[in-house]
């Protein structure tokens, strides 16, 4: 009963904890990791450690929740993208300030400007999307895929409204659930109503988690509770689900 960690910052974690992820991954029954990049240094390093491990795919692109680059630093960012193009799985991780918005109110503007262009991008080189895009934010986003016809998006730990969700379930786009739905109602609730089949589970280590996991420095192995939590909610035998949750992961992102 095997397991893809579909969101991970594998070149966030300190070396010897990478190291142990990296050498555990088989006995612990994860199949592979789906390491999603910061900023142009971070592509170059999840693209080292994919070359390294055959259990790492990597996703390029520029984390949100960070001061905008400047036109020449994005510029530079997408060259190199396409330059890789062949060697990425995805555009990620990209989307809007959601939680730096919260705590200082943002000109939203550069952002969603941002995020078209690596839209577009999609668009072009006919990759998948990862986003980080929650509650009113995934509206925006959601018009932006809509305008260029994205279907392959991926929105990784998600929160939204019964609206937004009914809007995504019927565009076709996934979502991916991490280690707190064993103790967050909000995302047990999620998991309720989100079709099985278009959903993913991830870690988005090295953040850490609460319940069984505090404590412990996260790793992808984590999955396996939250597969036998999704379970129960939706009421599906362990085996199923699992089988499920691996195909969905290896058909969207083709690995």
């Amino acid at each position: 009963m095997k397991v893809i960690d579909a969101h991970i910052h594998l070149d966030s974690y300190e070396t010897k904890q990478r190291d142990e992820i990296l050498n555990s991954l088989k006995e612990n029954e994860v199949e592979a990791l789906i390491s999603v990049s910061m900023d142009l240094a971070s592509c170059k390093k999840n693209l080292d450690f994919q070359l390294q491990s055959r259990q790492v795919f990597t996703a390029f692109g520029f984390h949100p929740e960070q001061e905008i680059p400047s036109e020449e630093e994005t510029q530079a960012l997408l060259k190199w993208i396409r330059e890789h193009n062949d060697q990425m799985i995805a555009i990620g991780e990209v989307g809007l300030p959601y939680y730096r918005n919260q705590e200082q109110t943002l000109d939203y503007k550069p952002y969603i400007e941002l995020l078209e262009k690596f839209i577009k991008l999609a668009y072009e080189v006919s990759k998948p999307i990862v986003l980080h895009a929650v509650y009113e934010d995934a509206d925006i986003v959601c018009c932006l895929l809509e305008k260029y016809k994205i279907k392959k998006a991926h929105f990784h730990w998600f929160k939204g409204n019964k609206h937004t969700i009914k809007r995504m379930i019927e565009n076709g786009y996934y979502i991916s659930i991490t280690p707190d739905v064993l103790y967050e109602n909000e995302i047990q609730e999620l998991v309720k109503i989100y079709p099985l089949n278009q959903l993913m589970v991830e870690t988005d280590g090295p953040w850490p988690f609460e319940g069984p996991f505090k404590g412990a420095y996260t790793h992808p192995s984590f999955i396996h509770e939250s597969v036998r939590k999704i379970a129960e909610i939706k009421d599906v035998e362990l085996r199923e689900v699992y089988k499920i949750l691996y195909e969905n992961t290896k058909g969207f992102y083709e690995v």
